[in-house]
């Protein structure tokens, strides 16, 4: 990452800053690496937290392995699906992976770009950082323009409690 690095509305839980064409999110969640792993990989467990307070996400698609295509659609009361969609590029259980992370937008037409998530054990407890390879200062302000900074808190809450029963 180069560039100056800018603080996006972290909160007491989140770090959120941009650095350069990057987008990155930290936190620290009460759980073992291979539970965060677990979380994130097992389409059982994505719809108990994955999306803000108020979404249904369904997985479509889920071929952890790189080459492998992965498909979610979030649903909300008040608002039309969005489909979220990529590729593994990388899988390094229980170290992480890195994806294609796309998502079509009304109005917006399709938005996205690489994303890699790191896990990195601290004594019990593991620190989930991802970097959002977004290109361009333009391409984080447009992303941060449609509410990404909140949703991602709220999922990122929801990811937490769900690790909070174990």
């Amino acid at each position: 990452m180069t560039g100056t690095r800018i603080d996006r509305g972290s909160t007491e839980s989140t770090t959120i800053y941009s650095e350069g064409g990057d987008l990155v999110f930290e936190r620290t969640f009460d759980a073992s690496r291979e539970q965060v792993w677990k979380a994130f990989t097992d389409p059982e467990l994505i719809p108990r937290w994955w999306g803000p307070h108020g979404t249904t996400t369904t997985v479509a698609e889920m071929d952890v392995r790189p080459g492998g295509k992965w498909r979610y659609v979030s649903s909300a009361p008040d608002r039309g699906d969005v489909v979220f969609y990529g590729e593994y590029l990388e899988v390094t259980p229980p170290g992480g992976f890195r994806w294609t992370f796309m998502f079509d937008v009304e109005g917006a037409g399709t938005q996205g770009g690489p994303e890699t998530f790191v896990f990195e054990e601290l004594d019990g407890r593991t620190k989930v950082t991802s970097i959002g390879h977004m290109g361009s200062p333009e391409a984080i302000e447009g992303a941060l323009a449609m509410g990404m900074v909140g949703g991602a808190i709220e999922t990122w809450d929801r990811l937490a409690a769900l690790l909070g029963e174990g």
